[in-house]
Formats: structure tokens, sequence, C-alpha cells
């Protein structure tokens, strides 16, 4: 494969892997030296093993970093803050893209940025939604109450009234709380009542209103 082809090939892909490249009687090993040369020259910029994209002036469309967090562990979809930014509800800027995932916890520093990625059981894997973001990308991204859920289910103190109040949660009005209970049922833990009653008492009080 020539730099050309390459081109050619994933020129609008804002990223692919290398399993992408290997087609017919072209080997994956062949395929991988030849991203490997084309990443020490500065063509390429690599985001983990077999994940690339193009490097500037190259890259014709920026990869948006939910994307990024989808494709460099696909068994995941973004939650907890960055899902809650995502969707206003919470006022801050969120610089790591944090995701759920079934499989081990890890971060990842990129030069396109950090993506962390928090464990959870297969159950648990659920009330996620395919969002589309700018340039045509897709992104899998929790629902609003699922990224809610997410964060008491992983976060250590999350039945304080005060980690709630700190977090300013804006924007409830469109929040589902049926839905909010009826996922919590599903998990059965007391944590999550106690969160889900937290909540509900807020949205209902303070409708359009910031905690």
């Amino acid at each position: 494969m020539k730099w050309q082809d390459l081109l050619v090939k994933v020129g609008n892909e804002p990223v692919f892997t290398a399993g992408f490249l290997a087609s017919g009687t072209t080997r994956l090993a062949d395929v991988r030296l030849r991203l490997s040369r084309w990443t020490q020259a500065g063509k390429l910029i690599q985001l983990r093993r077999g994940v690339y994209s193009l490097a500037d002036p190259y890259r014709k469309i920026r990869p948006e970093p939910f994307l990024l967090a989808n494709a460099l562990k696909p068994a995941s979809y973004v939650s907890l803050q960055s899902a809650l930014a995502y969707y206003g509800m919470i006022p801050e800027y969120v610089p790591v893209v944090t995701s759920v995932t079934t499989g081990r916890p890890e971060e990842v520093d990129t030069p396109l940025g950090r993506f962390l990625y928090r464990h959870v059981k297969m159950s648990w894997f659920f009330g996620y939604r395919q969002a589309e973001l700018t340039s045509g990308q897709v992104a899998f991204i929790a629902q609003p109450e699922k990224a809610l859920l997410d964060l008491a289910y992983l976060t250590t103190g999350a039945t304080s009234e005060d980690y709630w109040q700190q977090l300013r949660l804006q924007n409830l009005q469109n929040l589902n709380t049926e839905q909010l209970a009826d996922w919590a049922r599903q998990e059965g833990g007391r944590k999550l009542e106690q969160v889900i009653r937290h909540i509900d008492s807020h949205a209902t009080r303070n409708e359009g209103e910031e905690l």
C-alpha cells in the first residue's frame, strides 16, 4: 500500500484501524509495518495499538473526542461528568472524556486528548444511545438519567447531599425521574435509592434552576 492509496481509503475517516486496511492479499503485519513508518514520519497519529488518525495537513476531519473514546475501547459508552456536560446538566468544562466499559478500567493519554474508562458489570451496561456529533460523526453516549446513575454507582460518597450540591446540577426539567427510579430498582441497591430520592426532590423543587 502506498501513501496515496491510504489517503484515498481513509481520507474522509476521522479515525481508522489497522484491521480496516487489511483485506484480500494484504497481510495485517505488512499494513502495521507501513503504518508504523508513516507514524514515525509524522503523517499519522497512533492513538493506541492498531488505532490511528491522519495528522495535519492530511486530516480532513478532526475526530470528535466522544468518537475517539468509543474507538479507543469499542465496548464502551461516554457517561458520568462528560455526558452530563454534553447535555448541559453541569456548568463545568470536563477536560477528560470519561466512559463506562465492561472491560478493564484504564486511562488512555493520546495526542488528541485523555480518556478515562470506568468498569461496570455486564448487567449495568445499558441506558446509552447513538448520538450524532459534528461532521456526521456519531458516538454512543449515556442517556441523561443513566449518566447520573453511573456517576452515583461509581462514586464513593455519592449519597451525600454535599456531593450533589457541588456538582451544581442544572436543566433538570426534562429529566425522566420515573426512568431514573426504574433503572435504580434494576440494581436494587440502597445507595442508588438514596441518590434517586435526592435528585428527584431537587428536580421537583428546582425545575429549570441550578442546584
